[in-house]
């Protein structure tokens, strides 16, 4: 397949995930969309209908690539024959930017449908690194890493959250994509406080944001769960702590994620709105 160059930067403006039944209302009417992002494990094919459309908007929007099967923090090798797969599709898309988890999802041969989070010690951070090193030397290019949702704390860990990352960040060069309702969903699961949380994030790394919604449950002691389901509008808290955040760094590119119970365009469009106009705000509040 011929290279595609379109569109190498990312618009400080809204986002969504594409979903192939909003190809034809993202041509027709984007609203206040300005950029799309694409799960790259659905694009390393070989041609076809998907491959064709994604050529097609990739002539009007700039494209986002975020992977969710690298398994960066996982304890063996890269997968050689999925980050193969990969290049090639980062080589042909040449896409804006490319991202991936802080998180592992494989053991051994297994792939496992979940992003697992990791204990936050010297011998993870040295896997980490080692994994982004190899990745970024692979593609040719720099990564953003996401934080995770978690819902367990582990005891073994010696650094915060916002350090583990931060360190990383320093050691391979890395930017960082700010999950906010990650964020938000980790705070309420170990009750920690969201806000102290990215007053310590290293916020001036963070090169894009993503938005979601979430679902609560209870554990087996009754207490509140949030799941990170991204099947639902944004919930208010987290738009808050987006607020938080632009109001410190300015305007971001901020993806709105929808991967299940996908809404009709209109439903999805609003909530890219209310992202762009909340960026609007925020970039006259903000010092030049």
């Amino acid at each position: 397949m011929p290279e595609l160059h379109h569109h190498n930067t990312l618009p400080a403006g809204a986002g969504v995930g594409y979903k192939p039944q909003h190809f034809q209302s993202l041509l027709d009417q984007p609203g206040a969309v300005s950029w799309l992002e694409i799960h790259a494990e659905n694009y390393m094919i070989d041609g076809g209908r998907q491959l064709a459309q994604l050529r097609h908007l990739a002539e009007h929007f700039p494209i986002s690539v975020h992977g969710v099967g690298a398994s960066i923090g996982g304890e063996g090798r890269l997968d050689p024959e999925h980050m193969a797969r990969l290049k090639t599709l980062v080589d042909w898309l040449n896409p804006a930017m490319f991202s991936e988890h802080l998180a592992w999802s494989t053991h051994d041969s297994a792939f496992l449908n979940d992003l697992l989070p990791v204990p936050y010690t010297n011998e993870t951070l040295t896997r980490v690194v080692a994994h982004i090193n190899e990745a970024q030397d692979l593609l040719g290019r720099k990564m953003l890493l996401e934080n995770p949702s978690s819902y367990l704390a582990f005891a073994e860990s010696t650094w915060s959250e916002p350090d583990f990352i931060r360190e990383v960040a320093r050691r391979t060069g890395c930017g960082l994509l700010l999950d906010v309702n990650n964020v938000f969903i980790s705070a309420t699961n170990l009750a920690f406080e969201a806000l102290e949380y990215l007053d310590a994030y290293p916020l001036a790394l963070v090169e894009e944001i993503h938005l979601a919604g979430h679902d609560e449950d209870a554990d087996e002691l009754g207490r509140k769960l949030l799941i990170d389901s991204h099947g639902k509008p944004v919930d208010e808290p987290v738009w808050a702590l987006f607020d938080h955040v632009i109001s410190r760094t300015g305007p971001r590119p901020a993806l709105i994620e929808w991967d299940n119970d996908v809404p009709d365009w209109p439903v999805l469009e609003a909530e890219a709105a209310r992202a762009t106009e909340q960026m609007k705000r925020a970039a006259q509040k903000v010092p030049a």
